[in-house]
């Protein structure tokens, strides 16, 4: 079990947005000024508990492609590792000690729900793939009229967790007073990035 270190959940800054009131895109440089560049490099893993680790990862594998690798010895709860695309899925086995707030995989399929997200070059093919394994989908298109739209499709896996798969990179991202700090990883696929500050630059 790891050291919990208590106190910095109410030491400088905790809480700090809240108080300064809203964040504005348009005047963003003065959020980044008390941030130092990190030395973050890129989203490693997502971790979730199941009701049945064997289930989810048969359906991370067969539904998202997935692929089981093994485990360090040291863990020793039942759950299961999958990598893909550049970022792992850790699944833990749920109990008495590991619980997690029950979520119908029936439920509404609300895009504003709490989610993750994959990016699809052939949104046909998944969503035949959907449709092969009868999993229960929303599919919505938005931004038409902007003239990039972006094509999405949310389902949820065995525990109830949202998982939406899209087209995003006809979005472009527009960095708000803070181009200087983007770090993009040279060995994944990136979203188109404009290279001009979107406002509020540094």
């Amino acid at each position: 079990m790891g050291e919990e270190c208590k106190e910095a959940a109410g030491g400088a800054g905790a809480g700090r947005a809240a108080v300064e009131g809203p964040v504005d895109p348009v005047d963003s440089a003065k959020l980044y000024e008390d941030v130092p560049p990190m030395p973050l490099m890129a989203l490693n893993h997502i971790s979730r508990l199941c009701k049945s680790v064997d289930d989810s990862v048969r359906f991370y594998v067969k539904a998202l492609g997935f692929v089981l690798i093994h485990r360090p010895p040291a863990l020793d709860f039942s759950g299961a590792w999958l990598f893909n695309y550049g970022v792992g899925i850790h699944l833990v086995q749920r109990d008495d000690a590991r619980r997690a707030p029950d979520v119908s995989p029936a439920g509404e399929l609300d895009p504003m729900d709490n989610h993750i997200s994959f990016q699809c070059e052939d949104m046909g093919m998944m969503e035949r793939r959907l449709r092969e394994m009868r999993i229960r989908y929303m599919k919505r298109t938005i931004n038409e009229e902007e003239g990039s739209p972006i094509d999405q499709l949310f389902f949820k896996d065995p525990d109830g967790f949202m998982i939406e798969i899209c087209n995003c990179e006809n979005l472009e991202l527009v960095p708000a007073g803070a181009l200087g700090r983007l770090r993009l990883p040279r060995d994944r696929h990136n979203p188109p990035v404009r290279m001009v500050d979107g406002g509020g630059g540094e």
